[in-house]
């Protein structure tokens, strides 16, 4: 009995202990799933903050491609836009170089003009020296570049008749002119030799209109009586003008001044066709296959 009764108390104890670890188990179950679940979850969430930041790295490279996409067209059309500065820039050199060719021509032929005069100066100074016996100049050079004649030298007050005393003066005029008409290189860059008659602002115009003309035309004819190889030979190459007193070259009204603007003047005239050349050769050189431009013409 005494054993029966134990046995039976042992197996009440089983009874008691079973349920109890059942319980354990199912609440360990339960832990495991709650982890296995927050694992989830958690992996769940980390996926999408990962799907994001891809999909963000993916827009940040799409901008970066675009970005240096316009980079390169910018990069290109800057290039482009140098090249085409730079054969701009190659362009206005070459201008102006070719117009430097083209000013360094045209002041060659004026430079012509004064060596001219310069030169006809110095003939007449070698004929008959630099100065009047009472140390009056013989020629003087104008502003202009012209060479003056006083005209107390060549006539009386209100005349137009070549004094006897300017005799001398008229003949080296005559031969210094045709000894530089006689130079080819000089001769074929003038146009024309023009006397020139100039007054003083007193008197009236039509007195002041006539003597000036008178007193050209009359120190023409004494160049061409002086040497008549002037009218023979060169003739085309003279004219005679005349400005009364509208071209002073002192605008004061003392007795100094008007004696200054009492005057015959010799300007020397380039040809035009010498300056016209020049302008054509610079054009024409812009021509496929044109020729350079022609050498300046010679200083005399």
């Amino acid at each position: 009995m005494r054993s029966r009764r134990r046995l039976l108390s042992d197996h009440e104890g089983t009874r008691e202990i079973w349920p109890a670890f059942t319980d354990v188990m199912s609440t360990m179950a339960l832990i495991l799933f709650v982890l296995v679940l927050l694992s989830y979850v958690r992996s769940l969430v980390s996926s999408k903050q990962l799907d994001a930041f891809q999909r963000q790295i993916a827009l940040s490279e799409e901008k970066l491609r675009s970005l240096g996409a316009e980079l390169h067209r910018t990069s290109a059309e800057v290039e482009s836009s140098k090249a085409k500065l730079d054969a701009q820039q190659a362009v206005i050199d070459d201008t102006t170089r070719q117009l430097g060719d083209v000013r360094t021509q045209l002041q060659s032929i004026a430079v012509l003009r004064v060596g001219v005069l310069d030169r006809l100066r110095k003939a007449i100074e070698a004929e008959l020296g630099t100065t009047t016996e009472a140390g009056t100049p013989l020629v003087t050079i104008g502003d202009t570049g012209d060479i003056l004649l006083n005209e107390r030298l060549l006539f009386e007050t209100g005349s137009y008749a070549i004094k006897k005393e300017a005799k001398p003066l008229i003949d080296g005029l005559a031969r210094a002119l045709g000894n530089v008409l006689a130079d080819d290189g000089i001769r074929d860059n003038i146009d024309t030799i023009v006397i020139q008659g100039h007054t003083d602002e007193r008197g009236s115009s039509a007195t002041n209109w006539d003597l000036s003309a008178r007193r050209a035309t009359a120190v023409l004819e004494a160049l061409f009586q002086s040497n008549p190889t002037l009218a023979d030979s060169y003739g085309s190459f003279f004219s005679a003008s005349a400005y009364s007193k509208f071209r002073p070259v002192d605008p004061g009204t003392t007795d100094a001044a008007y004696q200054q603007n009492r005057r015959i003047e010799i300007s020397v005239v380039p040809k035009d066709a010498n300056v016209r050349k020049v302008i054509d050769a610079y054009m024409a050189s812009h021509a496929p296959g044109a020729a350079p431009p022609p050498a300046p013409p010679p200083s005399p």
